[in-house]
């Protein structure tokens, strides 16, 4: 039985006061431009804005009392009032030091050295943005889903294939019946095949990907359990998952593609995914990955510089 397509638009959990910054900049290129001008406004003064009353803000971005209580809701707040309170907790963290740090750039004529300590600090940022971001009931629910689901496949191109596939074999070397597919024939193909019992799995950071959207759309129609892992909450891949997982990047840059700084909070999230089915599966899954790794032991190739053991 078909399923009717979901409403584009998703209430997300609210998001703690210091990833209020991190949550503007992902959903940054969703926002129309009034809703941008108030997200804006807000991170640029959040300690002035939080004195404010809605009539006041509105007038200080050049827009509309509604679109401040729409841009309070697309933050992930109940209202105008929710998003006050959050706004005077940051400022407060700001004042104290406990804000998180701005992304530092890599120049072309960095030294290694500070290359190592830029990228280090951005990768301990992202990991950081993404766990106080992620919402813990969608993770549970995605958790559940695939820890019983009869085959799981998840649909990936470019560097979120190489998350895919990290995840896809993981969950084989559990017991779980997994696979990735990067080639998008191959993953429609596998899509329409799917039914209710079966997880579909899309990851993609633009959430546009139509490579990618596809297949999860024809897994979601078939009653398939689709999980989505973005770092775009209201893209068009939202409209078929079932589940929502959102990961936050750190800014781009010359030498710092998109697909790299993705890749960072797309890992835990899969990690988190990973882990939270081990355990839901243990009795099978620690069994299965002791026979891995006893299969895998008589491959490795000993070390010539190792002397012998007497």
């Amino acid at each position: 039985m078909i399923r009717e397509v979901k409403k584009t638009f998703r209430s997300p959990a609210p998001p703690p006061p210091a990833a209020l910054a991190i949550k503007v900049r992902t959903l940054a290129p969703s926002m129309s431009r009034s809703v941008g001008q108030v997200a804006q406004v807000l991170v640029g003064d959040p300690a002035g804005c939080a004195v404010l009353t809605v009539t006041a803000l509105a007038r200080l971005a050049g827009t509309s009392e509604a679109t401040v209580v729409r841009t309070a809701r697309i933050l992930g707040y109940s209202g105008y009032r929710d998003l006050r309170v959050a706004l005077s907790v940051l400022a407060a963290q700001q004042e104290s030091g406990q804000a998180p740090a701005v992304t530092s750039d890599i120049g072309v004529d960095d030294p290694i050295a500070d290359v190592v300590a830029k990228l280090a600090r951005d990768e301990q940022q992202t990991l950081a943005e993404t766990a106080a971001c992620v919402d813990t009931r969608q993770l549970a629910a995605a958790v559940a889903a695939a820890a019983t689901a009869r085959r799981v496949a998840v649909y990936g191109i470019g560097a979120s294939c190489l998350v895919g596939q990290d995840l896809a074999q993981k969950l084989l070397r559990i017991g779980l019946v997994a696979h990735a597919h990067t080639d998008p024939h191959l993953a429609v193909t596998n899509a329409v095949l799917l039914r209710q019992g079966d997880v579909a799995i899309a990851i993609t950071d633009s959430g546009s990907t139509e490579d990618v959207i596809e297949p999860l759309r024809a897994a979601f129609e078939r009653g398939a359990t689709t999980i989505a892992i973005t770092g775009n909450p209201v893209g068009p891949v939202a409209r078929y998952a079932d589940h929502l997982l959102t990961t936050t990047t750190t800014r781009e840059s010359e030498l710092r593609p998109a697909a790299m700084s993705s890749r960072t909070g797309q890992l835990l999230l899969i990690d988190c995914l990973f882990v939270g089915i081990a355990q839901r599966t243990y009795t099978t899954a620690a069994p299965a990955l002791a026979a891995s790794y006893e299969a895998l032991a008589h491959r490795h190739v000993p070390n010539p510089r190792q002397p012998p053991h007497d």
